[in-house]
């Protein structure tokens, strides 16, 4: 198969709050469009960070989501989620979140409150996964993902394990239902241990170093907190890790509809961006304190 080129590597640099409770680096889009990497549409990396004890749980109040879908992985700390539809739960450490906004909700994100009293290591990822024309239209829905659930394969020659969220590894499928096809993954990878991973060569593609290091495509040497995508010109992408190491592996089939976005809001047409702030002006998102 042939390799799928890396188009570019990001070290973050400049972190922004999200409420109080989110210290995040924004690596998708970064300073290209939605687009470039549908229909991964947003990414933000909570790197690790300290927050300190408090009896006011930290985090982000009610506010909209329309058109996409929110993918909350938890790797430190613990997040309590609710929203407009009646869902809520707790998001623990390995665990994940994937909520379809869909039509329109309301909904907030809070240090889990036992935890918020700690305080401690903190480290999430939230993911922004485009939804087609059509199924912006669907009700919203809420998937609570355990780690404890997932399917973990076990690579050859105790090299690691593979994380099975979403699509599927080397039969094994991911217990997240998607709307398109998307694979996602935690790579876990012991120092020494090695990996081809294989996708479509249209698939939008990318990894985001977690912990460790590890050597890409045999020579590009990727250092914890790191951001890779690869160009769509090939199928194939190694990994040697250079450390102990967990990856989040991130690969999807582009919609190549139209992008129009605002905010928490991303449809396909400027019109459509006007209809979703009327609907959430006038209570259409239904209602939470």
């Amino acid at each position: 198969m042939k390799t799928k080129n890396i188009l570019s590597v990001t070290k973050p640099e400049s972190p922004h709050m999200v409420g109080d409770g989110f210290r995040v680096f924004n690596l998708i889009p970064g300073d290209y469009s939605m687009k470039e990497m549908d229909p991964f549409i947003m990414l933000d990396y909570n790197s690790k960070y300290n927050f300190a004890p408090s009896l006011i749980p930290r985090g982000v109040g009610a506010h909209p989501h329309k058109g996409f879908e929110t993918v909350t992985i938890a790797y430190k700390g613990r997040v309590e989620h609710h929203d407009s539809s009646g869902n809520g739960g707790v998001i623990a450490e390995g665990d994940v979140q994937w909520m379809s906004a869909a039509s329109g909700i309301l909904h907030k994100e809070f240090h889990e409150k036992e935890w918020s009293k700690k305080g401690g290591e903190f480290q999430m990822v939230q993911l922004w996964v485009n939804l087609p024309a059509n199924d912006k239209k669907t009700a919203p829905k809420y998937q609570s993902l355990r780690h404890q659930d997932f399917f973990k394969v076990s690579l050859p020659n105790d090299a690691g394990v593979v994380e099975v969220i979403a699509g599927e590894f080397e039969g094994h499928k991911g217990i997240a239902s998607t709307f398109t096809p998307i694979h996602l993954y935690n790579l876990k990878l012991k120092k020494g241990g090695k990996l081809a991973l294989n996708f479509p060569s249209e698939y939008s593609t990318a990894l985001l170093m977690i912990e460790g290091s590890a050597k890409i495509n045999y020579d590009q040497v990727v250092p914890e907190d790191n951001f890779v995508r690869f160009k769509k010109d090939g199928e194939s992408v190694f990994v040697e890790a250079l450390s102990d190491a967990l990856i989040l592996v991130m690969s999807g089939k582009p919609i190549g509809e139209p992008i129009a976005s605002y905010g928490p809001f991303v449809m396909n047409t400027q019109q459509e961006i006007r209809e979703a702030i009327d609907d959430f002006n006038m209570g259409r998102f239904g209602y939470l304190e």
